[in-house]
């Protein structure tokens, strides 16, 4: 038992003395508890000598008395150990929430969503269940077991052997029982994130099921995943419904036993008849101890399989983290924006993604990529801001690599706006100050300003407290997007990377708001990713990435008469335009 619970003795050794207050509580409920039936042994030897009225009184106040001790004590037992489990769910939660957000890509690959939320609401819950009811019920338990057998002992040897004799067997029971509870419980936690995970798909992606009319098709995948899981926890409900009821039986051949040779013994004047109504008491007070170890089983088994599934999540090590970062480097740095790239190579595993690429960016100016789809375009920058980790010398910023410096210090230098867009389901004035929640209203005007949306988002009726939706449902494709350059602006970042931000906004729309860029960003280093040539035709440098390889690299002019790619590209969407403006 201990070593299933090793892995939260951490979380326990911060609550020790709450154990200790817990404990000691138990222990006072059960030494109370325990003379109860003495006491009716006590009440009924009386009675057989001729008893008075006072005396009657005398132990009916005991027994009360002892049941309010018993009550006080049990109260104080829940209260702690109840409250400890709650205290230590709080603390697993908040570092599994931590842990979450140090993870980098590679882990939300690994992990679906689904089955994240699984871990932190029904495996935390049964880890809850394990460190507070389980642990109670087995002290008491335990406690007054040993108590109760101590007193047994004393009033028949025989007798106490005789009416133990099926115990054995429930003991060989609760261990096979305990094993199978086990192994069906991480079966039923496996398909609870199954079904998480397919409802998560289904609510973020709910649009998209409609527009293809898949309705149908998703609600009989989540009934197969629903049925698995229902059969899965109907065969746990089986096993649990044999356990409970064999262990009545075995108690209830126990107490056949116990009547039997019990009535015996006082007929042959072995024992007293107030020793035998004790001893019986005792019997049935063990009743729902011995049951409830059916009881904690099942939740200590669920409690050690989550144990374990919640283990994995808290003890990955982020592939990126700051164990090169120089010390010395304050949290208030900030970068110059020099980027260099040094014949880098890159790869997801075995698959190559960006070969031989070297490019120089100096601090200010701004670079502009253009390539066809699945050319490397976003894995560069992304390198850029250690979302992957670039090989070692290949890539420098201000002279130095990505993970000489803290992640914190290099994010916050840099403003990133990507394919995808996403906003919470807050505020428009909370999604745009994400990352500068001190930020005035007038620098997050400006910023709004820079990325045309000021006017926008004002004429709304609630103006910037207008909440936007989950994933800013309410807004449009190019409002959300110009709400998430705002937000990359209002950092006033030393390095901008707008990867195809601006595919959801139209030719005006665009202009407008690179116009407002490059007085907003005069001192900031730019990087764009386009496939419009009107978006990058007045980079410093436009870089044209093929195959993970930079082919064309100059200004707007020399691309054009070199003929290649790039030109091509131009002709193109000028024939485009063309077409348009015709039709």
């Amino acid at each position: 038992m201990l070593r299933d619970l090793k892995p939260l003795f951490h979380y326990m050794r911060k609550y020790r003395w709450g154990y200790v207050w817990g404990f000691l509580s138990v222990i006072a409920t059960n030494a109370v508890w325990v003379f109860f039936p003495k006491v009716l042994e006590f009440a009924v030897d009386d009675l057989e000598r001729g008893t008075t009225r006072r005396t009657i009184v005398y132990f009916a106040l005991l027994l009360v008395g002892i049941a309010l001790v018993k009550g006080i004590f049990l109260y104080a037992q829940r209260w702690i150990l109840i409250g400890i489990s709650r205290e230590i769910e709080y603390d697993i939660r908040n570092d599994l929430f931590q842990q979450l957000e140090r993870q980098d890509s590679a882990f939300y690959q690994k992990y679906r969503t689904g089955d994240i939320m699984a871990r932190m609401t029904n495996d935390l819950n049964a880890v809850r269940m394990l460190l507070g009811p389980a642990l109670m019920y087995s002290a008491n338990t335990i406690f007054f077991t040993v108590g109760a057998l101590f007193f047994l002992l004393h009033i028949s040897p025989w007798l106490t052997l005789v009416a133990w004799a099926p115990m054995p067997l429930a003991s060989i029971l609760v261990q096979y029982f305990g094993r199978k509870i086990h192994e069906r419980f991480e079966r039923i936690q496996e398909s609870f994130s199954e079904i998480s995970a397919q409802a998560q798909e289904n609510y973020t992606g709910a649009r998209l099921v409609r527009a293809f009319a898949r309705e149908d098709s998703q609600i009989r995948l989540f009934e197969r995943l629903n049925k698995s899981y229902i059969e899965r926890a109907l065969r746990l409900v089986q096993l649990m419904g044999m356990l409970w009821p064999t262990l009545e039986f075995i108690l209830g051949v126990s107490m056949i036993i116990t009547l039997l040779a019990g009535g015996h013994e006082v007929i042959a004047h072995k024992i007293t008849a107030g020793e035998f109504v004790a001893f019986y008491t005792y019997m049935i007070l063990l009743t729902w101890p011995i049951i409830a170890v059916g009881w904690v089983i099942n939740i200590f088994q669920r409690g050690t399989a989550s144990v374990k599934r919640i283990g994995d999540l808290l003890h990955v090590d982020p592939e990126i983290d700051d164990s090169a970062a120089d010390p010395a480097i304050q949290p208030d740095f900030k970068l110059r924006g020099d980027i260099e790239f040094r014949h880098l190579n890159f790869s997801y595993g075995e698959t190559p993604v960006l070969r031989d690429i070297s490019l120089t960016i100096p601090a200010g100016s701004s670079l502009a990529i253009v390539g066809p789809t699945g050319a490397g375009k976003s894995t560069l920058i992304n390198l850029i801001a250690r979302i992957y980790e670039a090989p070692e010398g290949t890539l420098l910023i201000d002279g130095r690599q990505p993970k000489e410096y803290p992640l914190a210090v290099l994010r916050h230098n840099i403003g990133m706006v990507p394919q995808e867009t996403f906003l919470f389901s807050e505020t428009i004035r909370e999604n745009i100050a994400f990352g500068v929640p001190s930020a005035s209203e007038e620098e997050l005007l400006q910023a709004a300003e820079a990325a045309h949306i000021r006017t926008e988002f004002q004429d709304f009726p609630l103006g910037y407290e207008t909440m936007v939706g989950e994933r800013g449902v309410t807004l449009s494709g190019g409002q959300k997007q110009r709400a998430a350059i705002a937000r990359a602006l209002l950092r006033r970042p030393s390095i901008l990377i707008l990867d195809d931000a601006l595919a959801s906004v139209d030719t005006y729309t665009e202009e407008r708001i690179l116009g407002g860029l490059r007085s907003y960003t005069s001192d900031t280093t730019t990087i764009l990713i386009s496939h419009r040539i009107s978006t990058v035709q007045h980079a410093d440098q436009i870089a044209v990435l093929k195959d993970g390889r930079i082919v064309e690299l100059g200004r707007h002019e020399e691309l054009l008469e070199r003929g290649g790619y790039y030109a091509s590209l131009y002709q193109k969407q000028q024939l485009e335009e063309e077409l348009t403006v015709v039709a």
